[in-house]
């Protein structure tokens, strides 16, 4: 019995891992085959990134937007990346900003609810549960959420045009952007595939 019962504790912990172990949402990147990244190893910041749009856009302060500077400047220099001030010493500039809409998810599902009361049966001629007094009960569940839209361009200051494009998205909770460590995950995430052909390391 005790075996039985470690067994069954075992297979619940394994449930809750799996259940914990939802992978991050891939980014979709693009890019200017034309663009030689190769070069490129000097990068700054594009002076109006840090734009928030969408149908109920949220309003971030100056410091919320340093983390999100901040982090993207971390997950570059550990690319090997040099971080400058003058845009004129880029060779690239990075700019990013965030979509938000506002979205609900409905949810129906149905259950049978039996009925008790005398009835006919081929097998019990009183039969206390049968089927013609079976009413299905609809159970509506409305979920609203708020959807971000992550999006880093590189720009070419020469061109003055994106040359590298890395979008992501997921839902937003409100702690999301108190937390540096979140953000920092974030950064990686979006910039994993920068610049095109790199090496790829996990978030």
């Amino acid at each position: 019995m005790l075996r039985s019962l470690n067994l069954s504790f075992a297979a619940l912990i394994l449930m809750l891992l799996a259940a914990c172990a939802t992978p991050p949402p891939k980014p979709s990147v693009d890019y200017d085959v034309e663009h030689d990244f190769s070069g490129d190893t000097k990068i700054g910041f594009y002076a109006l990134s840090g734009s928030v749009t969408g149908n109920n856009p949220m309003q971030l302060t100056d410091f919320q937007k340093d983390r999100i500077k901040e982090a993207l400047g971390t997950a570059l220099d550990g690319k090997g990346y040099t971080l400058v001030d003058s845009a004129r010493d880029a060779d690239l500039l990075v700019s990013w900003h965030l979509n938000t809409v506002e979205k609900q998810v409905v949810r129906t599902t149905s259950s049978p609810n039996y009925g008790m009361s005398m009835g006919y049966s081929r097998y019990n001629r009183y039969a206390m549960y049968n089927c013609y007094n079976c009413m299905n009960t609809t159970d509506v569940q409305v979920t609203d959420y708020t959807q971000g839209t992550f999006i880093v361009d590189m720009v070419d200051p020469a061109k003055n045009r994106s040359v590298w494009r890395s979008v992501t998205q997921s839902k937003m909770k409100g702690e999301m952007l108190k937390d540096q460590a979140t953000i920092d995950s974030a950064a990686r995430l979006v910039l994993k595939d920068f610049p095109p052909g790199a090496v790829k390391t996990a978030p």
